[in-house]
C-alpha cells in the first residue's frame, strides 16, 4: 500500500511528459504555433459561412451556431482520429517501460482538448461582451457535455487503438466515417430543417447530441429536457463502457502487434 502514492505520482509525472511532448511534437517549428489549431476550424467556418449563409439567412443564430459545431466537431474527428493510432505511434514507450498502455490512449487527445478549452474561453468571452452571457447554470451544463464529448472520444479511441494493431485499416475506416458523420451531424444546417421523424436516427451519432445540447445552453439560453440529458448520459456510458470492455479484452497481448 505504501507504494500507491509514488506510482500515482510516477503516472501524474508520465501524463504531463506526454501532454507536454505531444504538444511540442505538433507545433514545434511551425510560424504559427499553436495559432494554427484554432484557424483550421475557423477557416472552414468562413468558407461554409460564405456559401450557406445566404441559404439560412432566416436563421439569427445561424453564424454562432455554425462556429460552436465546427469547433465541437474538430475536436471529436482529432481526437478519434489520433487516439486509434495512438499506441502504434507510441509502441516504442510501451516495450521499453512498465505502464498502463490507456494513458498513452487518453493522453492522444491532449492538442484537441487544449484547443477545445481556449475555444470555450473565447466563445464565452464573447457572448458576454455582446450581451448574452451564459448563466452559471448553462456554463455547468456545456461543460458536462464536454466532459461527455471526451468520454466518448476516450471510448471510441479505447478501441480503436487496440483494434488497429491488428486491423491496419481501421484508420482508413473510420476516416470514411467522420467524413460522412460530418454532414450527419447537424453542423452545417439546423436540424430542425429536417423532419422531426429523422432526428431520432441522427442522435444515433454521439456528435449530434454534444453539439445540439452545447448550441442549446450557449446559444439559445435553452436547457434540454431531462430525457434529452437522460438519453446523452446513457449514450456516454454505452460508448465509453463498450471501448474499455474491447480495450481491456486485448490490450495484454498488444505489444506482440507493435
Amino acid at each position: 500500500m505504501a507504494d500507491a502514492p509514488t506510482r500515482r505520482h510516477h503516472w501524474g509525472g508520465l501524463v504531463w511528459t506526454l501532454v507536454r511532448t505531444d504538444f511540442k511534437a505538433r507545433y514545434h517549428g511551425t510560424v504559427g504555433g499553436f495559432v494554427w489549431a484554432l484557424l483550421k476550424p475557423f477557416t472552414m467556418f468562413l468558407v461554409l459561412l460564405g456559401v450557406f449563409s445566404f441559404i439560412f439567412a432566416s436563421d439569427p443564430v445561424y453564424k454562432r451556431n455554425l462556429l460552436l459545431g465546427l469547433f465541437l466537431w474538430d475536436f471529436f474527428a482529432e481526437g478519434t482520429k489520433v487516439g486509434i493510432i495512438s499506441m502504434h505511434q507510441k509502441g516504442y514507450l510501451l516495450t521499453k517501460t512498465r505502464f498502463p498502455s490507456w494513458i498513452v490512449v487518453v493522453t492522444s487527445a491532449s492538442n484537441a482538448v487544449i484547443t477545445l478549452a481556449v475555444f470555450t474561453v473565447a466563445i464565452v468571452g464573447f457572448l458576454a461582451l455582446t450581451g448574452r452571457t451564459p448563466s452559471p447554470v448553462e456554463l455547468v451544463l456545456y461543460l458536462a457535455y464536454l466532459v461527455a464529448a471526451l468520454l466518448i472520444v476516450a471510448g471510441i479511441s479505447l478501441a480503436g487503438s487496440v483494434l488497429f494493431l491488428r486491423y491496419r485499416d481501421l484508420n482508413q475506416v473510420w476516416d470514411v466515417v467522420t467524413q460522412a458523420g460530418f454532414f450527419v451531424a447537424p453542423i452545417i444546417y439546423p436540424l430542425n430543417i429536417l423532419p422531426e421523424r429523422f432526428h431520432f436516427y441522427l442522435y444515433l451519432w454521439p456528435p449530434t447530441a454534444i453539439i445540439q445540447f452545447s448550441r442549446a445552453v450557449l446559444v439559445q439560453h435553452d436547457i434540454p429536457t431531462l430525457r434529452a440529458h437522460l438519453m446523452l448520459l446513457g449514450m456516454t456510458a454505452v460508448v465509453f463502457t463498450a471501448g474499455a470492455a474491447i480495450y481491456r479484452r486485448f490490450a495484454p497481448r498488444a505489444v506482440e502487434y507493435i
